[in-house]
């Protein structure tokens, strides 16, 4: 393609609402309904990887409590995706780790982006209580203006049941441009 070919094609993704340019010195990103839209087009192209199965496995250990098999899974998401981990014990217990890595992200060097996220983390217990109920049994995937984790992030979050009939959410919290192939396929 030439590079007119190009311009004429970003123009158009711009126009259309794919893209959008942040500052006017800057590139183009993503918009939300880019991000929708590529999430339609993965649906039903994941599988789980044999390494992720492995990784997951190693993860935890037959001895430890359910508690503790939970934090162990959520670390170990946290070292596969490089995002945030959330886990939900029933709505009354919750527990995160890899919050580190949402600071770390370039997207969230903005000053007040950060102290967004900040009052975001303090809340990150009412949050899972405020949604626990309305989470499927397969991966949900909230993007921006959507998540109740807010406005600058994604989040990609699936409920689970234990043999003891124990219920409980884990999911991934990160930026908009994050893997969703990778995070939905780890869920």
């Amino acid at each position: 393609c030439s590079s007119a070919t190009i311009r004429n094609d970003m123009v158009l993704l711009e126009q259309e609402g794919y893209l959008r340019q942040p500052h006017t010195s800057s590139g183009r990103v993503p918009t939300e309904k880019a991000y929708i839209h590529y999430l339609q087009y993965l649906q039903g192209q994941t599988k789980t990887k044999k390494s992720y199965k492995t990784q997951l496995r190693q993860a935890i250990s037959d001895d430890q409590s359910e508690e503790a098999i939970v934090k162990s899974l959520a670390k170990a998401m946290v070292d596969l995706s490089g995002e945030t981990a959330i886990v939900a014990f029933d709505p009354r217990w919750s527990y995160y780790t890899g919050v580190s890595n949402l600071f770390a992200k370039p997207d969230f060097h903005d000053l007040e982006v950060v102290r967004s996220l900040s009052a975001l983390v303090d809340r990150f217990d009412d949050v899972v209580q405020e949604i626990f109920e309305k989470i499927p049994e397969h991966p949900e995937v909230w993007i921006g203006s959507e998540n109740p984790f807010g406005k600058e992030m994604s989040s990609v979050i699936v409920k689970y049941k234990l043999p003891n009939h124990h219920v409980g959410l884990l999911g991934l919290i990160g930026p908009l441009r994050m893997d969703y192939q990778k995070n939905v396929t780890l869920l």
